[in-house]
């Protein structure tokens, strides 16, 4: 019975159970390396994204004969080069949007206010249950009109600290660069024979599946924006291109993401126009249905290979168990997994197959 693979899944359960308690149990001790990982958590992070992006160019520069350093060299001079470009064309517009967004958002939601009132009034024809949740809107944004100041002060207080943490950005982007190829050797080391090999194939896939991800879904977002950003220009919406931006961040969540950016864009459509509020839901709607019927099958193809229910079943968990870092993050980790089990299913129908031809 101890070799069924039922019973095996069991036992690493339950010792999986155990281990949990018992580090539940001792958190207190972990706590210093809990503040030391939530510390480089954000940097690593993007440091792993830019690096994904950026590896491809340093495998040209190496095909081209440039050395390492040089290649590394040129890779942050482009970097820098991008984003002061953005900081000089982009960055202005976005400036001056949002300190007229701040301005205004007294008489945004006041003018959203005067909506969810109009609703308040016509609660007679509406079902008990929808009347009970529209009771205490008008309330909430009172609330949040009364507190926009500190909503602001946090938010400012918040950026500045985020901004001395992405100085350690670069760092981790140079150090992934120079070493990367050292870490696969260091791990499979510790191994021989076949396990070796399988934990070079486990890691390749797993590799392979973050790079398809992460370029394929930032690109696929960029292309998004842009699509946004041309259909507010048409229909005349304001804040267009902060608007293009926050769909576009909010499109590397999937599924869920065009319905988080399309949120605020219908808010100010409301205030500006009515009728813009519909528009602006026209566009969101052909621009989801481009990149979900022609951007995403060519650029990122069956790279992850999950099925659209899952998705929505692994965020909707995720976001319940952590948050917005789980929602972002739930996909990719899941692909990983998912990786990693089809490598181990294999390696035990590989040990399978060996067995029984030892048998004959």
């Amino acid at each position: 019975m101890t070799s069924k693979l039922w019973f095996q899944a069991g036992v690493g359960i339950i010792l999986a159970l155990v281990i949990i308690r018992l580090f539940i149990e001792v958190q207190a001790i972990f706590d210093p390396l809990f503040i030391i990982a939530q510390t480089i958590f954000v940097p690593l992070l993007l440091g792993g994204v830019l690096f994904y992006l950026t590896r491809p160019l340093l495998y040209f520069f190496e095909r081209k004969k440039l050395p390492k350093w040089s290649g590394i060299l040129s890779i942050v001079l482009l970097i820098v080069l991008v984003f002061w470009l953005l900081y000089v064309m982009v960055g202005p517009i976005v400036s001056d949007q949002v300190n007229t967004l701040v301005e205004n958002a007294p008489e945004i939601i006041e003018g959203t206010e005067g909506y969810v009132q109009y609703l308040l009034e016509q609660r007679d024809r509406l079902p008990a249950s929808i009347e009970e949740q529209l009771s205490g809107v008008t309330e909430q944004f009172g609330a949040r009109a009364a507190g926009i100041g500190t909503w602001v002060l946090t938010f400012l207080m918040s950026f500045v600290s985020g901004l001395f943490t992405l100085v350690l950005v670069p760092f981790f982007l140079i150090y992934l660069l120079i070493d990367h190829h050292k870490f696969v050797p260091f791990i499979s080391g510790f191994f021989k024979g076949s396990r070796n090999r399988w934990i070079r194939k486990t890691m390749h896939d797993v590799d392979q599946t973050l790079q398809a991800y992460i370029q394929g879904q930032l690109f696929v977002s960029f292309l998004v924006g842009v699509m946004l950003l041309i259909g507010y220009l048409v229909i005349g919406l304001e804040y267009a291109l902060l608007l293009a931006i926050i769909g576009m961040a909010t499109n590397v969540i999937p599924f869920l993401g065009p319905y988080i950016a399309v949120i605020p864009a219908v808010i100010i459509a409301l205030v500006q126009d009515p009728i813009k509020a519909v528009y602006v839901i026209i566009v969101m709607f052909v621009a989801q249905q481009i990149e979900s019927s022609f951007i995403t099958p060519n650029v990122m193809g069956n790279a992850l290979d999950v099925h659209p229910l899952t998705v929505i079943t692994i965020i909707l968990a995720a976001g319940n168990i952590a948050g917005l870092w789980g929602i972002i993050l739930a996909v990719p980790v899941y692909a990983v997994l998912k990786a990693i089990v089809k490598n181990i299913y294999a390696m035990r129908q590989e040990i399978g197959h060996t067995v029984v031809k030892d048998v004959d």
